[in-house]
């Protein structure tokens, strides 16, 4: 992947903290002197309804909406929502996926069925799957908040051009001083992680 002229499509639910996973992208792009443009649609999102945050990089970008069949990598914070998103992903894209489960209003009250073996679904011969327990990486790092930091670090090791120490950089200017050790630890759980699977 070249992170230099990439279009991203973070998806997840309320209070996952796509926004700041969308700030820590761009302020990684804009170091690197690229233009970036980023836009957040939301549903109910403060009752855990889908947040889609579209990130795009490259020189002179006009638009900041990924339409369909055009994002080089989908990152989704939760499972069934990697599942929604796939559409939007174009061939020989990425998708990065958290396996939580975060059931909707919907299974909750029986009027939906929640789908079954995601991360299977997801393969194909077209685009590559990276699947992690990223709530699992949270909490050993002191936190559940942290799950959209362990997979920035995830992402981050799609991109070997690219420090360590660049990134971190961009945590630093991104989340607030007092968080930035449990950030960073979630972080280079994400990073670990994608490392030992590549």
């Amino acid at each position: 992947m070249d992170f230099n002229n990439i279009d991203i499509l973070i998806i997840g639910v309320g209070g996952q903290g796509t926004l700041l996973a969308s700030r820590f992208l761009g302020d990684a792009a804009m170091r690197l002197g690229r233009d970036v443009k980023v836009s957040e649609v939301h549903g109910m999102s403060q009752r855990g309804g889908s947040v889609e945050t579209c990130v795009r990089i490259g020189e002179n970008i006009a638009s900041p909406i990924i339409d369909r069949g055009m994002a080089d990598v989908v990152l989704a914070f939760e499972s069934a929502e990697a599942l929604r998103a796939l559409g939007y992903l174009k061939p020989g894209g990425s998708v990065i996926m958290n396996t939580q489960e975060i059931l909707p209003m919907t299974v909750v009250t029986g009027a939906a069925v929640y789908p079954e073996s995601i991360p299977e679904r997801l393969s194909g011969d077209n685009f590559s799957v990276t699947a992690v327990d990223a709530l699992r990486a949270a909490e050993e790092c002191g936190n559940a908040k942290c799950v959209n930091v362990v997979l920035l670090g995830v992402l981050s090791a799609h991109f070997p051009g690219i420090s360590e120490e660049f990134w971190k950089k961009s945590l630093e200017n991104t989340v607030p001083a007092k968080f930035l050790e449990l950030n960073v630890r979630a972080f280079d759980a994400g990073r670990s992680i994608a490392m030992k699977s590549m």
